[in-house]
């Protein structure tokens, strides 16, 4: 049965003449652009300096977006979304692209990569910080009326 299936599936892809390593954003129909060849990478971080920048930006954070989800579905099993995470994983990439320079030797992935890792061990940092944090006017209980019982009506 799900040899069947598998095979169906890979008749339906030739069919529409689609790429097999098609890759779908999460919960979504749009298709995550394919990654750069290495020359095509290599051609627009040469152009960044250019006056077309706005552009060649846009096009290497479209076409690494497929690493965003990558490294993000590595922390799936953190208990944040991982739509959450992707954001947090581009806004990674963004700072990748606007800070990367060639001269220091290393490749844009790998260092987009440590880039969007590093904005999602900070985002989950940042919601350690928060999850310490108490409002006085949080419900922790009801009375016997009925009405939300708060910190600051226990300290008054």
């Amino acid at each position: 049965m799900q040899i069947k299936l598998m095979l169906a599936l890979k008749k339906l892809v030739k069919k529409f003449s689609l790429n097999q390593n098609i890759l779908r954003f999460i919960g979504s129909g749009e298709v995550l652009p394919l990654p750069f060849t290495q020359e095509q990478e290599a051609d627009m971080i040469d152009r960044l300096s250019s006056d077309e920048n706005k552009q060649i930006k846009d096009a290497l954070i479209e076409h690494n977006l497929r690493l965003v989800v990558y490294i993000a579905r590595r922390f799936e099993n953190t208990g944040v979304d991982l739509d959450d995470l992707v954001s947090v994983g581009t806004i990674g990439l963004i700072k990748a692209v606007d800070s990367f320079n060639i001269h220091l030797g290393a490749k844009f992935a790998t260092y987009a990569a440590k880039c969007i890792q590093n904005e999602i061990l900070m985002y989950f940092r940042s919601q350690k910080k928060l999850a310490s944090e108490i409002s006085i006017n949080e419900t922790i209980d009801v009375d016997r009326d009925g009405n939300p019982l708060t910190y600051i009506d226990v300290v008054c």
